[in-house]
């Protein structure tokens, strides 16, 4: 699992705990995330660790047509529309002992839901255009970045095939909630991405500090894309935070020697300041203020209002989590608590069961 699922940090060590705690049972899993996260190879490390004898088929509901995905899935017999001149077996039937993995299952269309349910209730499939019954033995994992309550409640979802898929939820951690692993993924990225070539780029403190600071909205998919670009513009070469900054998150190709040899002359004085600020993050449980000028060093705007909402929001959950009662937790925030009841109504924040039980 370690080589698919990469990290040391708290949040990826309780991931590979709760795959390891399900990998043996045919429980249903739905595994959430942003975009990038690396929803896909969760799932191909729960299926490894499950010991099926079958395959591991995968399906991007997303990225087949919606007409076209009922035949994807669940195959069709000869003859059941035009161009079908010969039976041809589905996902489920390519999935029989083993993991059926359905990456965007919130853009799945309302009407395929009822018959992936059927499928799932009773483990067996009719091809499009038949009359059997196939009885088809697998392994469901599901994924999505949707809020799928949230499609419920507009119609999109059903809400029964939700509770049937979110058996066993895992949720996976952002690359910022968990940048302590940056160093590592970028060792093991790179080796693959140079499996065939000896002119890996050289990162040195400094630029896997950079890398570790910056927010990758894009996740992993985002952070190898930029690995990538590097052995492109820095084969063979050292890179420090100068050359992450102006080279790598902005795609600036670097120009000549004389340029490069000017870098490397006031690098000293870059890493100095790399390494106070490493410091001042290692001794502050809260991104300080000041770590928000460099903003747009990477960006060229920000949505302010958004992001201090999503700041207010994790901080009061973690409050709650950690006190289970309002006015413990309105203290820790260093509210009142009227107050943090007014943010909790407005953010949608569900009271702690303890303290409602309280009241």
């Amino acid at each position: 699992m370690d080589n698919l699922i990469i990290g040391q940090s708290a949040a990826i060590a309780e991931v590979k705990r709760l795959i390891r705690a399900v990998a043996a049972a045919p429980t249903t899993v739905l595994v959430q995330g942003e975009t990038g996260t690396g929803k896909e190879l969760a799932a191909k490390a729960l299926h490894k660790t499950s010991g099926r004898r079958g395959q591991m088929i995968s399906v991007n509901c997303a990225a087949i047509p919606s007409e076209l995905l009922e035949s994807e899935l669940f195959g069709h017999e000869k003859g059941a529309f035009t161009g079908a001149e010969r039976a041809r077996p589905g996902r489920f039937e390519q999935a029989d002992g083993g993991t059926l993995f359905l990456d965007e299952i919130g853009d799945m269309p309302i009407a395929l839901q009822s018959k992936l349910l059927r499928a799932l209730e009773e483990k067996t499939i009719q091809r499009v255009g038949g009359d059997k019954m196939i009885p088809v033995d697998f392994r469901l994992v599901c994924a999505t970045h949707q809020n799928i309550e949230t499609k419920i409640n507009e119609g999109s979802f059903r809400a029964d095939l939700y509770y049937r898929i979110n058996v066993f939820p895992i949720q996976l951690p952002s690359l910022a909630e968990r940048s302590v692993d940056v160093p590592l993924l970028v060792q093991a990225m790179t080796d693959n991405i140079c499996a065939e070539k000896t002119s890996q780029p050289k990162f040195d403190d400094s630029a896997l500090q950079e890398l570790s600071r910056y927010p990758w909205p894009g996740n992993i998919r985002e952070l190898r894309n930029v690995l990538e670009r590097a052995t492109i513009l820095f084969a063979s070469r050292p890179v420090s935070n100068r050359e992450v900054r102006e080279n790598l998150l902005r795609l600036k190709a670097p120009d000549t020697e004389d340029e490069q040899q000017m870098l490397w002359e006031v690098a000293g004085d870059f890493d100095a300041l790399v390494d106070v600020d490493a410091e001042t993050i290692q001794d502050k449980p809260l991104p300080h203020p000041a770590h928000y000028q460099d903003w747009f060093a990477y960006f060229d705007q920000i949505d302010l209002r958004r992001h201090l909402r999503d700041v207010e929001v994790v901080l009061i959950e973690a409050a709650l989590q950690r006190y289970a009662v309002v006015s413990q937790a309105a203290a820790a925030l260093k509210l009142r608590r009227t107050t943090l009841i007014e943010k909790m109504k407005k953010l949608s924040i569900e009271k702690p069961l303890s303290d409602s039980q309280a009241d």
